[in-house]
């Protein structure tokens, strides 16, 4: 793998057909133990896929400014011109091999019809795309149908959903697809679909889209990223999981025989057809009368949700004379196996069924073993309705009979065995018929909303699989009243796990002040009827835990020497307990007395954590405890335990007339404050209405004011029209006095003209 610059990389890209780049920073550990894995897979496919190291760290380089990277390292593939496809799987040699391998062959040609069945085949749902080259070497919609099956490798890592291209026509007969640029859907359980041209636009993303959103998924696989993630807590949120870590090889041609075993209850599970309706049974046996071998079952099947509504018993004989009259002579001898319907009425919603067997009366080794089981399951003549027995094997169809839906996750053990070490893994399972290298099998269901979690046990060595196991598991779970019982995981079961793969011998046990408690201790230690008991519940992460360490240390120092007092505390962050013994917050300290463990006390939550209070909490709650069995010891008189329980009454006696006494001041108090606060009240009440008073005055006068402002408004608004009038009559004043003027002016002006015309008249005429 050669490291370039951004340049040289993007000049690299077009020359490839499939490039790899790996970004990475040279400080960051997780891209120098990337890069060994990285490696190891560049040397098997250098001469197919160009393998390229960047360091992206430099934030002013080129590369920073071209990628948006939010973690280091990442891995980009190309294929051709499309790209980049997103790696998001485990950085481990074989997982990005069989990556590239599938984005290298992101088609799969299928030539004849058995490639085509063998392709659909499996349990999860394929995509075939049916594009004839015979008329151009790419036909339309063909490259757009290539890019959706590499675009689908971004949202699907482990390639669930793989694509197929078929270019026969024959061969797309085979699954009723005529038209030329089809894509189909196969599906196991619903109907199989073809891509809607007409309603969804034919490109790469759209039928990306349309795959995923309907597609089938049987089992699923989890991949947490081993960082802060909401993976696990999104899926576990959509109800109960089955959690099954399996051994896992990406290159494996075929999968393995556990992973088919898985698969192959996983389909049961969810086929939901004739045997998996929500009909339910209620039947009835009768024996015939002839032949005490043959024995019919009458059922009743019934759509309602009212339960089993057999017949009375008049009407049962009448069952009976039908089954013996109208069904027997249509059975063949020697009879083995034969049904009659009937309708009990014109309803469609209820018909009886009756079934006649013939029971051998020789037992194989393996039917005597099961025969008392037999025994208690097979319905008595006359008794009361029950419910049927699973069909199929117990587990076909199961999912449309319970509520309590599964869903299968698959995580490879390899990477996630610390996970399920945490969920209850305790060391190394191996099933029967699988080789001894195949690893750890460990299987869980979590229930997150009823916050419990049940473990599958150790498989039989022989004479028993996986899936044997798995059905009895699922079967046990899905009961209306299920026999798993809860597992608690506690710190031992980490420490034992990780001592077995050590091969580490325990440590030597070492003498504690404070006994630390774990799942599987907590039960005998606490319920020790020969000690007082004072747990302490505690967290890792509680600070107030940490502060008050010291206050329990000294009180184990102090009670040291007492044989009959233990001290002990319990992290109930790593140790779970029993729903009884849980706790609402910490730190809580609980007394159980000896003898007396169901009188376990609480320490108060209003008093300060001290040694004195502590001390005194002790002595209060287990000075009285006796044992039960010295009421016989001293034969007739009053025994110890009498004597002791009246001395204790009698001083309970006294401390109730003291607390009498006590409120009875109290009381007395009470009223005294409540005369002292009754004529305050009524002073604040003048006050009030004083204040209530004074309040009406001033608005009151403030009305008065409002309106005297009001009209001073007015006032002044009238004054100022008039000054306006008078302005405008000045001004216009002003205009005709200077018009008179004028015309004054004008007319003094014409007298002197005409004076002067007349002088000169006069001087011409003389």
């Amino acid at each position: 793998m050669l490291i370039f610059t951004s340049v040289q990389v993007e000049r690299l890209r077009t020359m490839a057909e499939v490039s790899l780049i790996f970004f990475y920073a040279p400080w960051c550990a997780h891209s120098m133990a990337a890069r060994q894995e990285v490696e190891q897979v560049a040397k098997k496919l250098s001469k197919q896929v160009q393998f390229v190291a960047v360091n992206c760290w430099w934030s002013q380089g080129k590369c920073r400014k071209l990628n948006r990277l939010y973690q280091y390292p990442t891995i980009h593939l190309f294929y051709r011109r499309f790209g980049p496809i997103d790696y998001k799987g485990p950085l481990v040699a074989p997982y990005v091999e069989s990556f590239i391998l599938r984005v290298i062959t992101p088609l799969i040609y299928l030539p004849s019809k058995a490639t085509l069945e063998e392709f659909l085949s499996d349990h999860e749902s394929r995509v075939v795309g049916f594009f004839q080259f015979n008329s151009s070497p790419q036909p339309p919609g063909y490259i757009t149908y290539l890019s959706s099956a590499l675009q689908a490798l971004k949202w699907d890592s482990h390639g669930v959903v793989r694509f197929g291209v078929v270019t026969s026509k024959q061969v797309a007969e085979a699954i009723s697809v005529k038209d030329d640029e089809t894509v189909y859907l196969h599906r196991t359980f619903n109907s199989s679909l073809i891509f809607p041209r007409q309603e969804r636009n034919f490109t790469s993303d759209g039928i990306c889209r349309w795959v995923f959103e309907h597609h089938e998924s049987v089992v699923q696989w989890l991949q947490p990223p081993g960082t802060k993630s909401r993976l696990l807590e999104r899926e576990l949120n959509r109800g109960p999981a089955l959690l099954l870590f399996l051994p896992y090889d990406p290159l494996a041609s075929e999968p393995s025989a556990l992973l088919q075993q898985v698969t192959d209850v996983a389909v049961r599970y969810h086929s939901c057809g004739s045997n998996a309706s929500s009909v339910s049974l209620c039947c009835h046996s009768v024996v015939l009368a002839h032949s005490r071998t043959s024995v019919c079952e009458v059922c009743l099947s019934s759509w309602s949700s009212t339960g089993c509504l057999f017949p009375s018993a008049a009407q049962g004989e009448v069952l009976q004379t039908y089954v013996q009259h109208c069904c027997l002579h249509n059975l063949p001898v020697p009879v083995s196996a034969g049904c009659s319907n009937l309708l009990n009425s014109y309803s469609p919603f209820s018909q009886y069924s009756a079934c006649c067997r013939e029971v051998e009366p020789q037992l194989n080794q393996s039917e005597a073993k099961e025969e008392p089981r037999m025994q208690r399951d097979r319905p008595t003549p006359g008794a009361p309705p029950r419910a049927a027995p699973l069909q199929g094997g117990g587990i076909t169809g199961l999912q449309c009979r319970t509520n309590k839906t599964l869903r299968f996750y698959v995580l490879d053990v390899a990477l996630n065995w610390p996970l399920a070490v945490r969920l209850g893994a305790s060391g190394t399972i191996r099933a029967a018929g699988v080789r001894s290298d195949a690893g750890r099998v460990f299987a869980t269901i979590v229930n997150l909303k009823d916050e419990v979690h049940y473990v599958l046990q150790q498989i039989p060595a022989a004479g028993a699989t996986l899936t044997e196991s798995l059905e009895a598991f699922i079967r046990n779970f899905s009961a209306p009243y299920s026999v798993l019982q809860r597992h608690l995981v506690g710190e031992e079961n980490t420490t034992e796990a990780e001592r077995s793969d050590s091969h580490q011998q325990p440590p030597p046990p070492r003498r504690r002040l404070i006994t630390e408690l774990t799942t599987s201790s907590f039960l005998p230690f606490v319920m020790d009827l020969e000690k007082d008991v004072v747990l302490i519940y505690y967290t890792q992460w509680c600070g107030f835990c940490s502060a008050l360490n010291h206050i329990f240390i000294q009180l184990a120092r102090l009670l040291q020497g007492n044989s009959t007092v233990a001290v002990a505390r319990v992290n109930v962050a790593r140790n779970d307990l029993p729903w009884e013994f849980m706790v609402d917050h910490v730190p809580t300290i609980l007394l159980f007395p000896r003898y007396r463990k169901d009188l376990s006390v609480k320490f108060p939550g209003d008093l300060p954590v001290t040694l004195p209070n502590l001390l005194h909490f002790i002595l209060q709650h287990s000075r009285h405890t006796e044992k039960p069995e010295a009421a016989c010891a001293d034969g007739p008189g009053p025994s110890p335990v009498l004597r002791a329980e009246f001395v204790a009454l009698q001083r309970e006696v006294r401390a109730l007339h003291h607390a009498r006494s006590r409120l009875s001041q109290q009381l007395a108090q009470l009223w005294r404050d409540n005369r002292r606060l009754t004529f305050g009240t009524r002073s604040l009440e003048a006050q009030n209405a004083e204040l209530q008073r004074e309040r009406q005055s001033l608005e009151q006068q403030h009305r008065e004011k409002s309106r005297q402002l009001g009209e001073a408004v007015k006032r002044l608004q009238e004054l100022a029209d008039t000054s306006e009038n008078l302005l405008h009559e000045n001004m216009l004043l002003k205009l005709l006095l200077r018009a008179l003027k004028d015309r004054a002016e004008a007319g003094e002006q014409g007298d002197a003209e005409r004076q002067e015309a007349e002088q000169k008249r006069s001087h011409m005429a003389s």
